[in-house]
């Protein structure tokens, strides 16, 4: 996959996540628990991704199992619960935007972990970011009835851990096929989403789920998780973490556009609040973004000239 390729992948991806705030949204509490829903989704695509590691010869060194560990911790089961309980209690529209932060988040890590450039204009594009998310959550509660500030906390919180998932994979992409990295990374984040969805997967009535419900799932499951992630991880093999992460900006074009298709009577309107919100995540993402001539670098002394 060249660099032209992974940009349309990413690409992909961004339509795929958009459209997915409001299909989710759609069987979330009734029929489905949120914590049941994800278990279905790790569990369908940890299947799917191991049927094609099958056509793979490829071994892991035991010396990286710690770091496959945190990447299914952070990329797949906090990154996942914290999205889908938060996706329970807030808006499709509220999520995506906040969920813009992310690349933010992540030239942040990518400078500590990574040791990537941080820039004075990249500092003020984290500045007026965090504005733009923090008013968004302050105003929820007052704008929108069926939002709340704590399910826009948890979403903020997915934000920070799909983050630290991008920057700690990348090593791994450097050493291992890319559909190595993705089934060792679903199969170490079963262990921890299992006993937090196996009751109430176990309490789920699945026999009362109609034929749309049943579609809605297998587009979760095929779609949002075993498409979306193979063809980020494939991206992230060609690209930085910073890069991958800037195509969330699309989600909320995507995610309202599909909000207004398909929830002509939701009162979730794009006010002026959540317009001011946007722009100003969305002007922290292009600053993030930048290629400015000042350089700062982050070593262990901290931030430097």
């Amino acid at each position: 996959m060249g660099k032209w390729q992974a940009h349309v992948a990413l690409g992909v991806v961004a339509l795929i996540y958009g459209a997915n705030y409001v299909i989710a949204k759609g069987l979330m509490p009734d029929p489905i628990a949120p914590r049941a829903f994800i278990l279905v989704r790790v569990s369908g695509a940890l299947l799917l991704f191991w049927m094609v590691r099958l056509f793979v010869r490829e071994t892991i060194d035991r010396k990286d199992l710690p770091r496959f560990l945190l990447c299914g911790l952070t990329g797949v089961a906090t990154n996942q619960i914290l999205f889908f309980e938060g996706l329970n209690l807030t808006s499709p529209v509220n999520a995506s935007i906040i969920m813009t932060i992310n690349p933010i988040l992540v030239m942040i890590l990518a400078g500590i972990i990574l040791h990537n450039p941080i820039t004075r204009r990249k500092i003020a594009g984290v500045l007026i970011g965090a504005a733009g998310a923090i008013t968004l959550i302050a105003k929820s509660g007052s704008q929108d009835i069926t939002a709340s500030w704590q399910g826009d906390v948890l979403v903020l919180l997915n934000a920070t851990s799909y983050a630290i998932y991008l920057v700690i994979v990348k090593p791994l992409l450097l050493k291992y096929k890319p559909i190595t990295v993705i089934s060792w990374v679903f199969l170490m984040g079963l262990i921890f989403v299992l006993p937090a969805g196996l009751g109430p997967f176990l309490r789920t009535s699945w026999g009362s789920l109609d034929s749309l419900a049943w579609s809605k799932v297998a587009f979760v499951v095929v779609a949002t998780t075993f498409m979306a992630y193979l063809l980020n991880i494939f991206a992230l093999k060609r690209v930085q973490p910073t890069v991958a992460s800037a195509y969330i900006y699309l989600q909320p074009i995507v995610a309202t556009i599909a909000t207004w298709l398909t929830m002509p009577g939701d009162h979730q309107p794009f006010n002026a609040v959540k317009l001011l919100c946007a722009l100003f995540i969305f002007v922290g993402v292009w600053l993030v973004s930048g290629n400015p001539t000042g350089r700062l670098r982050v070593s262990n002394r901290g931030v430097q000239e």
